[in-house]
């Protein structure tokens, strides 16, 4: 029981932290970029505002004179985007990079481009990045872990205490009638730790192997990896299905059978 009490302390820790660039509803795009500056800016700056409006962000810029209030007065509910410069000799290759308020990346995202000029190369570069972006689906936990104070969250102690006193009897419960999933030899737990979200967890690890939180779209859900990788998961014919990404960009389907 204290083990599952313990890894589940870290779930929940590992929650929090663990946003996607969909949860935000704010972006801030600064003028200039980190590796592409002033005449050198290959006109990315303007790509990226176009194509993050597209996706349903609100862009700000780095004049907080004109943020909305809500922001204004709590920066966590702000990611600030960027665009590095991935040197390559044959190809234009870059990353554009998602940090939040703490400057811990949320999301970084490569894109390469084999046209050999500049700036239709790192332009082709930078939308290749952006497909992989999802649309904006603003989360209320962004706005819980924006408004809570930070002392609150770096506590494991105090965390540990709350899910023991609380959850013990509810854990014991999920552990002995959750659901479980297989795929080859790995077998995985289900287990449900908030309406709108649940894990599978790999016994002999203290990290999930895959976290769900549910999209508008009925049995789909965003996934958050134990790599750290996003992707999505859905239901079919009761087992579950995790698009896993590919070193090559490209994503295979997992099937992982009910039990």
């Amino acid at each position: 029981m204290k083990k599952i009490a313990t890894l589940l302390s870290i779930i929940l820790i590992t929650l929090i932290k663990a946003q996607t660039v969909s949860d935000y509803r704010y972006i801030s795009v600064p003028s200039e970029l980190t590796d592409f500056k002033e005449d050198r800016s290959y006109g990315l700056n303007m790509i990226l505002e176009k194509a993050l409006k597209g996706k349903k962000y609100t862009i700000l810029s780095e004049n907080k004179s004109n943020w909305p209030a809500d922001a204004l007065s709590n920066a966590c509910k702000v990611l600030n985007a960027d665009v590095l410069n991935e040197k390559s000799m044959f190809r234009n290759k870059l990353i554009l990079q998602f940090k939040d308020c703490s400057n811990q990346v949320v999301l970084a995202e490569k894109g390469n481009s084999a046209i050999k000029e500049f700036e239709p190369g790192y332009q082709d570069a930078l939308k290749q990045a952006l497909v992989k972006i999802p649309v904006s689906n603003p989360s209320s936990k962004i706005e819980n872990l924006a408004d809570s104070k930070p002392q609150e969250i770096s506590k494991p102690q105090e965390t540990d205490r709350s899910v023991e006193v609380v959850q013990p009897k509810q854990t014991v419960t999920q552990t002995s009638t959750a659901q479980r999933y297989t795929k080859g030899n790995l077998s995985l737990q289900k287990i449900q730790i908030a309406d709108d979200q649940f894990i599978l967890v790999d016994g002999n690890s203290s990290v999930p192997f895959a976290t769900f939180k549910s999209t508008a779209k009925k049995d789909v859900y965003r996934v958050k990896l134990g790599s750290g990788e996003s992707t999505i998961g859905y239901y079919e014919n009761g087992n579950i299905i995790i698009e896993m990404p590919k070193s090559n960009g490209e994503f295979s389907n997992e099937v992982f059978s009910a039990n």
